[in-house]
């Protein structure tokens, strides 16, 4: 159980950050968003991977649209989700085209239920990328509160990727015992790579 403290901190820190995220300009963000994906195209581990678990950016997130349409040209397949608003879970289901994608919980563009399922226990070479408020320099992140990705994460054995922009990168966030560690997190400025706890 999160303790109040913990989750106060959490809330002031993501109010904080939405905040000036939002203020940020559109072509600001556009041009960060671009990096961020040429920085995962051109890591070393990016050839490896033969599935990635994508999401569909809200209007102030960094948008991994590039790297989805340049996995789908190198051969690889891609994945979104869809939250499970009752259980608050999350579910991952093939794409072959982004038009595909449409309006659904939160208003965050999803695929459709019927959809091929990505399979956790299937054997694969695959990333989850995340999206994050902010991110600290040990692994962990602040999301929006709804405890979907830890969720899903707890499952899941592939590689976790935190996606931020750099002005998002802190030294330390709050974090209690059971938030999970990214595996790597991905600025505009490059690729901090974590050993986990």
């Amino acid at each position: 159980m999160i303790s109040y403290g913990i989750k106060k901190e959490k809330s002031e820190l993501r109010e904080l950050c939405l905040a000036k995220r939002r203020a940020m300009p559109k072509d600001v963000r556009a041009g960060l968003s671009r990096r961020i994906c040429e920085n995962i195209i051109n890591s070393v581990s990016y050839k490896y991977y033969d599935t990635l678990l994508l999401y569909a950016a809200l209007n102030d997130e960094p948008d991994l649209s590039y790297l989805a349409e340049r996995a789908l040209s190198d051969g690889k397949r891609i994945a979104y989700p869809r939250c499970i608003k009752a259980t608050r879970e999350m579910t991952f289901h093939y794409v072959t085209d982004l038009s595909v994608l449409s309006s659904g919980t939160y208003g965050i563009n999803e695929p459709d239920g019927k959809l091929e399922l990505f399979d956790t226990a299937a054997l694969s070479c695959s990333v989850c990328f995340i999206p994050a408020v902010a991110a600290d320099k040990n692994g962990f992140r602040i999301g929006y509160g709804g405890g979907y990705y830890d969720r899903f994460l707890s499952g899941y054995n592939g590689t976790a990727a935190a996606v931020t922009f750099s002005d998002f990168l802190l030294d330390t966030v709050p974090h209690g015992k059971y938030d999970l560690q990214a595996d790597f997190t991905v600025t505009e400025g490059g690729i901090l790579t974590f050993v986990k706890n």
